[in-house]
């Protein structure tokens, strides 16, 4: 069995703690490597030899980091079927779907190739006679990405080119569920010229967790998963003195307006719902139905969730492939046991499905709740898996009330004709991204992603402006260059 190891300063090294986790294929349940589990004493390692290259990296030219992303996005490009198969194995979502992951990625790369200009502060002359004011962005350090297993390249590539074009080094904590995608990374950036102790990936549970949150040296901290682990992060970090962005979780709705394309809106939330098993935080996971669109809607959502082909990852013909793992399956399922014990109406049940050839694996077929109430466990917490919940609201002002009345408010979709009840829609929602007929609202990579309310966790999103903002700290320069200086004792101004 594979040992797979912690990258560190620019070589794969050996884990030193005795302590392993094993990752699985989900699709055939059974244990296909292990991955070591970090210690105190290897997070101080990696966090050294980030702090030692930083210098030297913060000191080169924007236009020469620039130069290392285009690299790594054409090597990548040139990889992106491994990365995508390796991703498939360890996750288990379908190759088409982990190829869709990377391009992803690729678009905040591309982003990031454009620093020089994105670096590009503001100048004043003559803010005072003689007196001149201009601004730089400057990087922090050594900063670290925590990133969840749902998404184990785009992610990490949500933060990796931004921190990296913007001359801080960077310390990559992937999931311990599919830990070999940081790993493909590192040794694409390898390749594309970065120097060694630029970009590391340490591996490890909670107490490498910790102890980046912790470490002294650590200056930012980028997380993704879920939000009560979120406000820790959030919290812990903050609480140390580190700059922080701690994305959590959602419950995403997407309302079908009377005057929706209904066709339109079933495959929109067939994608959206049940895409990559519903291991996604832009996952659709609440079809509002208004009005009296509620009982065809479910008819057509039953009559396409029953076709859909669900298989193993390199199954060209699936659509949707298993869970993460065994643990992950029994609590999903267990969310769909409660629904029906509280009264939801189990349309559609995926909990007995079995895939030839694949009766171990982790698999769960598509399952669909109508008439679903707002005191329900499946609509109050996010499952993060293909469980989607139909609830009927009499009419629109219903469907905005309920959707700014849940926790989370990551992103929502609208489907209608009517453009001016998408305007009041975007006007009114609180909601931090907002889809018109797009059932998952993502921002391309020069926009910036983040929710609102419990689904995001610090003062800045991620990727695009926000990201950059995010790795650097804002310097003012006001400059004179004088003949002669006199003393002045009251306040100074311009003049």
């Amino acid at each position: 069995m594979q040992t797979l190891q912690h990258f560190i300063a620019g070589r794969l090294v050996d884990g030193q703690s005795s302590r392993f986790g094993d990752v699985f294929n989900p699709a055939t349940g059974a244990v296909a490597r292990q991955v070591p589990l970090a210690s105190a004493v290897e997070v101080d390692a990696a966090v050294a030899a980030a702090r030692d290259a930083f210098p030297a990296w913060a000191a080169t030219t924007p236009l020469r980091r620039a130069r290392v992303m285009f690299k790594f996005k054409e090597l990548l490009e040139q990889n992106a079927q491994a990365l995508a198969e390796l991703i498939s194995s360890e996750h288990g979502k379908v190759v088409s779907d982990a190829l869709g992951e990377i391009t992803r990625g690729m678009e905040v790369i591309e982003f990031a190739c454009g620093i020089p200009q994105l670096l590009k502060g503001e100048y004043s002359e003559q803010v005072g006679s003689g007196v001149d004011s201009f601004s730089l962005r400057q990087p922090l350090g050594v900063v670290a990405g925590i990133t969840p297993f749902n998404f184990p390249a785009m992610v990490p590539l949500w933060m990796i080119p931004v921190a990296l074009a913007t001359g801080n080094t960077f310390i990559l904590k992937p999931s311990e569920r599919d830990p070999s995608a940081g790993l493909f990374l590192a040794d694409l950036l390898k390749q594309a010229g970065l120097p060694d102790g630029v970009f590391n990936v340490l591996h490890g549970d909670k107490d490498a967790v910790n102890g980046l949150l912790t470490h002294p040296d650590v200056a930012a901290i980028s997380f993704v998963g879920s939000t009560p682990i979120a406000k820790h992060i959030y919290e812990t970090g903050a609480a140390h003195g580190k700059r922080v962005q701690a994305l959590g979780g959602a419950k995403n709705h997407l309302v079908v307006a009377p005057d929706a394309d209904l066709d339109q809106a079933v495959e929109a939330l067939m994608g959206a719902a049940y895409g990559s098993a519903g291991e996604r935080c832009m996952a659709i996971s609440v079809a509002v139905a208004v009005g009296d669109v509620a009982d065809a809607l479910v008819a057509k959502l039953a009559e396409r969730a029953r076709s859909l082909k669900v298989g193993a990852g390199d199954d060209p013909v699936a659509e949707m492939g298993p869970l993460v793992t065994r643990q992950h399956l029994d609590k999903v399922s267990g969310y769909v046991d409660s629904g029906v014990r509280e009264g939801a109406k189990l349309v559609v049940d995926g909990r007995s499905l079995k895939v030839a050839g694949h009766e171990d694996g982790f698999f769960i077929g598509p399952c669909l709740f109508d008439q679903v109430g707002t005191d329900m466990t499946i609509y109050k917490e996010e499952i993060f898996g293909p469980v989607l919940s139909v609830v009927r609201v009499p009419d629109f002002e219903a469907a905005i009330e309920l959707i700014n009345s849940h926790q989370f408010a990551n992103g929502t979709s609208l489907f209608t004709a009517s453009g001016r009840a998408a305007r009041e829609f975007v006007s009114r929602i609180q909601v931090g991204m907002v889809g018109i007929n797009v059932p998952i609202p993502v921002p391309m990579a020069f926009h910036s992603f983040g929710g609102w309310k419990a689904s995001l966790f610090g003062d800045h999103s991620i990727h695009g402006p926000e990201g950059v903002r995010f790795y650097t700290r804002l310097k003012t320069v006001t400059s004179r260059w004088p003949e002669s200086l006199t003393a002045e004792f009251a306040m100074p101004t311009m003049k």
